[in-house]
């Protein structure tokens, strides 16, 4: 699949979502925006790699055994760095969808057999994490939050934003008065909208937002 044709089913995919997350009932006054903005995926060719060897035909990957044990194996597109290891594990960061992170393995690993690197196995490929940053369109009273929402710590004197911790999904949302979201802990772009989706719904039915 071509790169035009990966970021047409990114998109599709982005739409999709939307419309499963925000079919339910209560709505929140604003529609998020929601922006991916890194998926963390570790994946596995089951197999040995000889990371000496791969310096020697991609002199421009990154390998000092003596600092990191792992070779960095960076892309242009999608931009993102996959970490290999001896042992046949890797470990790709930097690309903004599901999609994109699965597309960015198998490109390297692609690149190696092109190199006459043997690689029997196609990877096996699964997403770890994805950070998300979200804007609610809306000021958020945090100190009320800590005091209202379960699972949450806030101390403003250390950070200034406010730790909630969701169940379902299992993510982690980093809360700022600005009305400003971080979403981690998702392993799919699904869990991140619900999540969002969520919290809004909880603060609005708490009073905790803010709009002007």
């Amino acid at each position: 699949m071509g790169w035009p044709s990966l970021k047409k089913k990114t998109l599709e995919n982005v739409t999709s979502i939307y419309k499963e997350v925000y079919k339910q009932p209560r709505m929140p006054q604003t529609k998020p925006i929601v922006s991916v903005v890194n998926v963390v995926a570790s994946a596995s060719v089951d197999q040995k790699m000889d990371l000496n060897e791969i310096t020697k035909k991609f002199p421009e990957t990154e390998y000092n055994p003596e600092q990191f044990p792992g070779l960095v194996f960076r892309l242009t597109k999608p931009k993102t760095a996959t970490l290999i290891f001896r042992t046949g594990k890797m470990v790709c960061t930097g690309a903004k969808s599901e999609e994109l992170a699965i597309a960015a393995v198998n490109t390297v690993v692609q690149k190696l057999r092109k190199a006459k690197i043997k690689i029997k196995k196609d990877a096996i490929i699964s997403i770890q994490n994805i950070v998300s940053s979200i804007s609610l369109g809306g000021k958020i009273h945090l100190e009320k939050s800590a005091r209202t929402l379960p699972r949450s710590m806030y101390e403003p004197e250390q950070f200034p934003g406010l730790i909630h911790r969701m169940l379902d999904p299992k993510t982690v949302m980093l809360v700022f008065a600005s009305g400003k979201l971080v979403c981690t802990g998702a392993k799919k772009e699904t869990e991140v909208y619900r999540s969002v989706h969520n919290l809004h719904s909880l603060l609005e039915e708490k009073n905790l937002m803010i709009y002007d």
